[in-house]
């Protein structure tokens, strides 16, 4: 499979899902005229921000309105769309929530954000999933993460040990720690041999300026594609084959000591 994806790097409307569900269309729409995409990655949070101590009143119901738009556009362009994260509101609280639709319109799986980041104040206002983010895309093994998870590599591997291939991260990633998004992102992709596709968002809000520089990068370590600081997209093609062949080259999988760790 050698997929065409696209990161749409929002510069995200604060607390009014309105108006950013109809710039997600308009960025979709506009990415499959002119990117060909076959695979579309949205931000963290895309549809709120950082608006928490709203999120009783703006966060989506067991992510209904969400996963109905995603499945209608996905349907609609044939794509696969990996849908950043919403905030989630179900029976136990409010989640940081990824879903994931195929190129038919049908949900695939969701996962929540395990790493709550309390510089944010996310403990406060939102509650850790517990599932692991594992999901196929055309038989492409992919994992998804939000954000803080990629400071925790033994997350990150946990994953790539059953076979993810691809890791789609999402993100609202300050701009002060701009030199951590990407030392970890390499990091990640390096020691995991695999494809990481980070899509991150752009802008302010209220407390925070975000970094921007949504990143492509192969199993070597090579960016195939980096945003700057401002809204746009990036797209590249991938080879999943080239998982394999660095994996052969060097078999750090199969030099693992797992007992000793």
């Amino acid at each position: 499979m050698n997929p065409v994806i696209t990161c749409i790097q929002l510069d995200i409307k604060y607390g009014d899902p309105t108006v950013n569900y109809k710039q997600v269309e308009e960025k979709i729409t506009s990415a499959i005229k002119s990117e060909k995409s076959t695979i579309i990655v949205l931000p963290e949070l895309w549809t709120t921000g950082y608006d928490l101590t709203r999120l009783d009143e703006i966060a989506d119901e067991d992510g209904k309105d969400t996963i109905t738009f995603l499945s209608q556009l996905a349907k609609k362009y044939n794509i696969h769309i990996v849908g950043g994260s919403v905030a989630n509101k179900h029976k136990n609280g409010v989640s940081n929530t990824m879903y994931i639709i195929n190129n038919k319109g049908e949900f695939i799986t969701e996962y929540s954000k395990l790493h709550l980041f309390k510089l944010m104040d996310e403990h406060h206002h939102l509650i850790g999933g517990t599932e692991k983010g594992l999901f196929e895309l055309d038989g492409m093994k992919c994992a998804g993460f939000i954000c803080y998870d990629i400071r925790f590599p033994e997350w990150i591997r946990a994953h790539t040990s059953l076979g993810a291939e691809v890791l789609f991260v999402v993100a609202e990633w300050p701009l002060p720690r701009l030199n951590h998004w990407k030392a970890l992102l390499l990091s990640r992709a390096i020691e995991n041999q695999c494809y990481v596709v980070a899509c991150n968002r752009a802008g302010s809000d209220p407390n925070n300026v975000f970094a921007g520089h949504s990143m492509i990068i192969d199993p070597w370590g090579t960016i195939l594609a980096e945003a700057n600081e401002d809204p746009g997209v990036i797209t590249a093609k991938i080879d999943v084959d080239k998982v394999k062949q660095v994996r052969s080259q060097i078999p750090i999988f199969d030099d693992r000591l797992p007992e000793y760790y």
